[in-house]
C-alpha cells in the first residue's frame, strides 16, 4: 500500500476584467488561454482536442443518459466551439475554456508530490497570461482567482482525478469515501467570507464548496452538486480501471494542503480497494453534516456516525488515519516509501494541532492562514464579518499575480511552508512528468507540433505527409509512453514521419 496511483488535478479558475465588471466570462478565458498559447505558435493552435473516446454521460452505477436528457454543461465530449480557445502544452497538460472559466487541467502524475508540482505549474501558466494580456495592445487587463466560487451564487471546480481498479465495487466507494469526504475539508479547505451558496449569510466558514453540495451521489458537476461523483469516464481501459472524479474539493494554494488532499485521499482509495475500514465509519445526514463541519472554524461541531457515536470533523479524520496506519502496519509494516511515510506523519501532525489550536497549522493550511489574516484585519479595523471590505480580502487572496495576491504575500514572506522550488515549478510548467503516458503526449506537442493533428488523455493522432489518413496512436495505458518506454524511440527519430514509421514498423 502506497499513495503511488495516477492522479492529477482540473483546476478552473476565477475570471474578471477590473475596468468592465459585466464583460462576457467566456470571452475574458478566450482571451487568457490564447494570452498564453500565442507565444507558442502554430502548434498550439493547429492540435484539437480528441473527444473519440469521451463518455462525460455514462454513470459507474451502471447506465448510460440520453444526450437529450442531459444539461448542456454535462456534454463535455462535444468537439470544440471554434471560438474557444482549446490547447494543449508540452507539460502534458491540457488549457482551455470550460464553462466560462480558463481551466488548466494537468498531466498525468503518479503520487501527491508530482500532482502538488504540475497543479503549481499551472498556477505560473495563469500568471504569464494575465501578464501578456495586460501587455497586449488594445486588451483590456483580466484577472485571475485561484478560487472556486464568485461568492454571489456561482461555484466553478477544482476536481482530482484518481485511477482505481474497475474490480473495487462502486457500492464501496461511496459507502466508506462519503464520510471522509465530509470531514477532509478541516485539512484542506481554502476558506471562505459568507455562508449559504450566495455568501450572504454572516461569519467565515472552511470551505469554499461545501455549501454548493446538495445530494450524496449522483452524475452532475455543476447542479445538484454530489459528495460523490458517478462519472465513468476512465480515460484508460475500461475493462481495468475506473476514474474517480472528485468534484467536492476547494482549490488550494497552500503546497502542504495540496500534498494532503491528494495523499490521504490515495490512501484512504487504497484502504477501500483492500475491503474498506474494519469499523463503520457512516455519517447520518452527509450534505448536512458536510455544512455544518465547514460553518464551524472552531472545530467543535459533532455530526453523528451510523453508529450512535458524536464526533467532529478531525476525530472522523482521525478515525481514517488510525485505519490506514492498522492496515499499513498489517500489510508492510515499516518498510514505506518516503512519500506515503510524509503523508502519514503530516496527516498525524497536522490533526494533533488542529486538535489543540487550529491556528497552530496557519503555515500549512489555506483556511486557517486565511481566518488568521481576516481576524488581524478585523481586529485592526473593528470589522464585522459582514464587512464588504472582509469580502474583497477574500477576493484578493486568490489572485495569482504574486504583487496582488494575498497570498503570494505570505509565500513571498516566507509564512507558509513550502514543499517545492521555484526551479522545480519553472521547469514543470513545459516539461512534462517523466514516468507516466503524458511525457509521449508532451514530447510530441514539443518536437513534433505541426504534424500532431489532435490529442486526448488517451491518444495522440498524427497527421503526417505520404499517409492518406490521419495516424492514431492509442495510449490506453497511463502508465506507458514513459521516459524510460519511449524515450529514446523519441530520441532517434527527429521527425514525426520518424516515428510513426518506427510505431507502424514499416
Amino acid at each position: 500500500m502506497s499513495v503511488r496511483r495516477v492522479m492529477g488535478i482540473e483546476t478552473e479558475y476565477g475570471v474578471s476584467s477590473p475596468h468592465d465588471p459585466s464583460a462576457n466570462a467566456m470571452l475574458l478565458s478566450s482571451q487568457v488561454v490564447n494570452a498564453y498559447a500565442g507565444p507558442l505558435g502554430v502548434r498550439s493552435h493547429r492540435t484539437r482536442w480528441d473527444y473519440e473516446d469521451e463518455a462525460p454521460l455514462r454513470d459507474a452505477r451502471g447506465w448510460e443518459i440520453a444526450r437529450e436528457q442531459a444539461d448542456p454543461t454535462q456534454l463535455t465530449n462535444t468537439p470544440d466551439d471554434p471560438g474557444l480557445a482549446n490547447v494543449i502544452l508540452s507539460n502534458g497538460a491540457r488549457l482551455y475554456v470550460d464553462h466560462a472559466h480558463p481551466e488548466y487541467s494537468s498531466p498525468e502524475v503518479t503520487g501527491p508530490r508530482d500532482a502538488l508540482l504540475w497543479d503549481k505549474a499551472g498556477e505560473r501558466v495563469m500568471l504569464h497570461a494575465v501578464r501578456r494580456l495586460a501587455a497586449a495592445p488594445g486588451l483590456g487587463p483580466v484577472n485571475l482567482y485561484k478560487n472556486t466560487t464568485d461568492n454571489t451564487g456561482a461555484s466553478y471546480g477544482t476536481h482530482e482525478n484518481y485511477l482505481m481498479p474497475r474490480s473495487t465495487p462502486f457500492c464501496d466507494i461511496v459507502r466508506h469515501l462519503t464520510p471522509f469526504f465530509v470531514s477532509r475539508q478541516v485539512l484542506c479547505g481554502a476558506g471562505r467570507v459568507g455562508l449559504g451558496q450566495d455568501g450572504t449569510g454572516t461569519g467565515f466558514q472552511i470551505s469554499q464548496r461545501a455549501d454548493f453540495f446538495e445530494v450524496e451521489v449522483g452524475l452532475e458537476t455543476t447542479l445538484k452538486r454530489p459528495i460523490i461523483n458517478t462519472r465513468d469516464e476512465p480515460h484508460a481501459n475500461a475493462d481495468r480501471h475506473r476514474r474517480l472524479h472528485v468534484i467536492i474539493g476547494d482549490a488550494t494554494q497552500c503546497e502542504v494542503a495540496t500534498f494532503l488532499k491528494l495523499g490521504t485521499t490515495s490512501l484512504v482509495l487504497h484502504l477501500i480497494e483492500h475491503g474498506g475500514p474494519t469499523a463503520d465509519l457512516r455519517v447520518d445526514h452527509p450534505v448536512q453534516s458536510l455544512h455544518a463541519i465547514s460553518h464551524d472554524p472552531t472545530l467543535r461541531t459533532l455530526v453523528r456516525l451510523h453508529d450512535g457515536r458524536r464526533v467532529t470533523g478531525v476525530q472522523l479524520q482521525w478515525l481514517y488515519h488510525e485505519q490506514v496506519v492498522s492496515f499499513l502496519d498489517d500489510r508492510v509494516g515499516s518498510d514505506l516509501d518516503p512519500q506515503t511515510r510524509e503523508v502519514l506523519d503530516r496527516w498525524e501532525s497536522v490533526l494533533t494541532r488542529l486538535e489543540r489550536d487550529p491556528a497552530e497549522c496557519a503555515r500549512e493550511l489555506d483556511w486557517v492562514a486565511k481566518l488568521s489574516l481576516l481576524e488581524g484585519y478585523r481586529r485592526r479595523d473593528d470589522l464585522e464579518w459582514d464587512s464588504a471590505r472582509l469580502q474583497l480580502v477574500d477576493l484578493q487572496w486568490a489572485d495569482v499575480r504574486p504583487e496582488k495576491g494575498l497570498y503570494q504575500r505570505l509565500l513571498a514572506r516566507g509564512r507558509v511552508e513550502r514543499l517545492l522550488t521555484d526551479e522545480e515549478i519553472d521547469r514543470a510548467v513545459t516539461m512534462p512528468p517523466e514516468d507516466t503516458r503524458a511525457y509521449f503526449r508532451g514530447r510530441c506537442l514539443s518536437q513534433y507540433g505541426s504534424h500532431v493533428a489532435a490529442a486526448s488523455w488517451d491518444s495522440v493522432i498524427f497527421d503526417v505527409p505520404g499517409k492518406g489518413a490521419l495516424q492514431r496512436v492509442p495510449t490506453l495505458d497511463p502508465l506507458r509512453g514513459t521516459r524510460e518506454h519511449v524515450g529514446d524511440l523519441l530520441d532517434r527519430c527527429p521527425t514525426a514521419v520518424d516515428l510513426v514509421r518506427e510505431l507502424s514498423g514499416t
